[in-house]
């Protein structure tokens, strides 16, 4: 199996997987649903495209930097009412956000998808954004050592330098990482099913630590 590593860094990211209408939520990290929309996007993907292929994929994210959440709200007015014969004037919606976080995701698999989903993430059919449309990526989010032939999940990530710039003295000796695993002891409803109907499935996933980067990339985020 190979990897391919995709940065996600921007000053706003929004990965949520229980929202409703009045509150729409984000997870401390991003979410296979969130990741794979994303690619689906740079693929040019339709919201009804078979997902069996990406699905299979493996993910990782390595939180080289949390988020910090925010909230704010807006009012959404001329609300159609579930009967579908009137409507009410107003409604306040609660928005929940990362702010500065840095993530450094891989999806592990064929090498082949991972060369196809590259080259669509350096050239994308549709504009990409972190969970919402206003949060673009402050940076590409593919690199140049991107793929990783030959390379599982824990090696990429293990091995990939920093995405952002620690002062030395604050710089953690280790950071978090959410691998899936089927042996994992928390399970989380992020599989996209089909994005045109939102069913999604279950995955199991670890949370560990790893060893922090002895390196930062020089196209760093400050």
């Amino acid at each position: 199996m190979s990897t391919l590593l995709i940065r996600l860094v921007a000053p706003l990211q929004s990965w949520g997987t229980q929202s409703n209408f009045t509150n729409r939520d984000t997870g401390l990290e991003p979410s296979k649903s969130g990741l794979l929309g994303l690619v689906c996007a740079a693929l040019g993907r339709p919201r009804q495209a078979a997902l069996d292929d990406l699905i299979r994929l493996r993910m990782a994210v390595r939180v080289d930097r949390p988020g910090i959440i925010q909230r704010d709200f807006q009012i959404v007015q001329n609300v159609l009412l579930s009967k579908g014969n009137n409507t009410k004037d107003s409604i306040i919606t609660n928005r929940f956000y990362l702010s500065g976080a840095a993530f450094l995701a891989g999806l592990e698999g064929e090498l082949s998808l991972l060369r196809e989903i590259q080259l669509a993430l350096q050239h994308p059919v549709w504009p990409l954004y972190f969970g919402r449309k206003a949060f673009a990526p402050a940076m590409p989010v593919w690199m140049d050592d991107g793929l990783r032939e030959n390379q599982n999940l824990e090696e990429a990530l293990q091995s990939c330098d920093w995405l952002v710039a620690w002062p030395p003295e604050k710089a953690p000796q280790q950071i978090l990482c959410v691998l899936e695993d089927v042996q994992g002891s928390q399970l989380r409803n992020d599989v996209p099913l089909c994005f045109a109907e939102r069913t999604f499935d279950s995955r199991r996933v670890t949370t560990l630590l790893i060893d922090a980067p002895q390196a930062c990339r020089k196209e760093i985020m400050p």
